[in-house]
């Protein structure tokens, strides 16, 4: 990390391939998230709740999601997509890009990636409208995570000025336009 804060990974070759490949399996990750959702469900809210709640009158009666499988999903999404956006995000902060943009993409992504996964816990347990909110967070969550991925590839592909290090030129009260007090 040390070659990123100094401003030093704008020179070396190496990280910023090692960066760009990341990068690159994110992206591919990205990109299965879509084949994944679209083998379950569809964008049309009824789906979801079909899937999650299940649907009796279906030929062999297609049973609601257990407790177990739903808890099973969401022990290793909570844990791997917090991972993922918290690095996603952290790498934001180098980018020349300004607090608001930082601020508001970071929110957004982290509170699409939770209610993405607690939307399937209210459509199943709470109420079958909460099927809007799965299909609003996953869409906000897919976007989201494309727009970082392409400003980070941008900025591996084309490096700037590291604004991480920039905020040594501000007054010492704030710190990329967050005042600590």
């Amino acid at each position: 990390m040390r070659y990123v804060i100094s401003g030093e990974w704008n020179r070396n070759q190496l990280l910023r391939l090692i960066l760009f490949f990341f990068l690159v399996y994110m992206l591919l990750f990205w990109i299965t998230n879509w084949i994944l959702y679209f083998q379950k469900m569809s964008l049309d809210p009824n789906s979801v709740v079909t899937y999650f709640r299940g649907d009796p009158a279906a030929e062999f009666g297609q049973p609601p999601r257990p407790l177990g499988a739903i808890a099973e999903v969401s022990h290793f999404h909570l844990f791997a997509m917090g991972m993922l956006v918290m690095t996603l995000t952290h790498l934001l902060l180098f980018l020349p890009v300004s607090f608001r943009v930082k601020g508001s993409l970071t929110l957004i992504t982290f509170l699409a990636a939770l209610l993405n996964q607690g939307s399937n816990w209210l459509v199943r347990f709470v109420h079958p409208d909460f099927a809007w909110l799965k299909v609003l967070s996953f869409l906000t969550l897919q976007i989201a995570l494309f727009g970082l991925l392409i400003a980070l590839i941008a900025g591996v592909l084309r490096p700037r000025r590291n604004t991480y290090a920039d905020h040594d030129r501000r007054p010492h009260s704030t710190v990329n336009g967050w005042n600590p007090s």
